[in-house]
């Protein structure tokens, strides 16, 4: 199926999902509570388009991620591809959505096998999905592929062992796998996160260039909301399994509505900035087990309202595809 630019190539519709708490008191019938990890996520892709889904750790991102890579199935709630409904979790069918949807993993130490070769790891998706079927064809994709990534020239990267290779290079040679396999969305999950301030930004660059020349829907998941501003296209911020705000990047990072955007901005490192008062804090995020009622920001929030513990907010529209979820929000708006 051939998709224009800016075109939704993969969504995800009110996903929900709920896991079995691994320990704690058991209620009724002797069941433990479930851990409400996700809450009512829309979320969509366009292809060449870097969306940032940012939040802080233990907020959902990650699981996120893997609803939308079909690894989890969803409590409730849909996945789409290229507009089509997909339940595919195992055989045949997972072969395929994973052909088309890729994830790259936050540790380029562990996402590649020690014991393989660069030349391997590459050539083993090319198999598999009938990319590659002679030698040579192996070898002149494989070539390529570590052309893209700008791992060159390829004859010194083809063969070496991961423990050969920095953290950025593995990085790049896990890029180079996830595309192997000729993806429509990229899923990327912190990336950079655990690469040398150095490095990060010649991966994002890589990453930013392969969405915009081929075309690609790239998912950006982050907790450093500076990069999302400079990288992504558009922002999403998720708070306790919820999302909280949405909108183009340039608009969410001058004019964030909801009370958390504006403590992220305001914790990300600025040279001009004033420094808030020594102590200050806004308390720990909340126990996904038994979250708080109403909006699950409101007892760090400091300009929550009584019916901000009483009732979830609903979505209130900004303009030029900004929206949040904030009942002070929605207070200014109706003034």
């Amino acid at each position: 199926m051939n998709t224009a630019m800016n075109d939704v190539v993969l969504e995800g519709r009110n996903l929900t999902k709920h896991f079995t708490a691994a320990r704690g008191p058991r209620g009724r019938f002797g069941k433990r509570p479930p851990v409400r990890a996700v809450e009512d996520v829309s979320i969509a892709l366009r292809a060449g388009t870097v969306t940032a889904l940012v939040g802080e750790s233990g907020c959902g991102k990650s699981t996120v991620a893997r609803l939308l890579a079909q690894v989890y199935p969803a409590t409730s709630g849909e996945v789409l591809l290229n507009g089509e409904p997909v339940r595919a979790h195992r055989g045949p069918a997972f072969k395929e959505y994973r052909r088309q949807v890729q994830l790259i993993f936050q540790d380029p130490f562990a996402s590649l096998n020690p014991f393989h070769r660069v030349r391997y790891h590459l050539a083993r998706p090319l198999r598999l999905h009938g990319h590659a079927r002679t030698d040579a064809e192996e070898r002149e994709q494989v070539a390529e592929l570590l052309e893209r990534v700008s791992l060159t020239p390829v004859e010194q990267f083809m063969d070496k062992m991961p423990h050969e290779l920095s953290g950025g290079q593995r990085q790049r040679v896990a890029i180079a796998r996830a595309l192997a396999v000729r993806p429509v969305a990229l899923i990327a999950d912190e990336p950079v996160s655990m690469l040398d301030v150095s490095i990060r930004l010649g991966v994002l660059r890589l990453l930013e260039g392969l969405a915009r020349d081929n075309g690609l829907a790239l998912l950006y998941i982050t907790h450093d909301i500076a990069s999302a501003r400079y990288f992504a296209e558009d922002i999403t911020v998720m708070y306790a399994g919820r999302l909280i705000e949405s909108g183009p990047s340039e608009e969410l990072t001058q004019s964030p509505r909801h009370p958390y955007t504006q403590l992220l901005l305001e914790s990300a490192p600025d040279p001009d900035r004033v420094a808030p008062p020594a102590g200050e804090r806004h308390g720990e995020p909340p126990s996904l087990i038994a979250p708080p009622s109403g909006c699950r920001f409101h007892p760090r929030c400091p300009v929550a309202l009584p019916v901000c513990s009483a009732e979830v907010p609903g979505r209130t529209e900004l303009g030029d595809g900004h929206w949040t979820h904030c009942w002070q929000a929605e207070a200014a708006v109706t003034r």
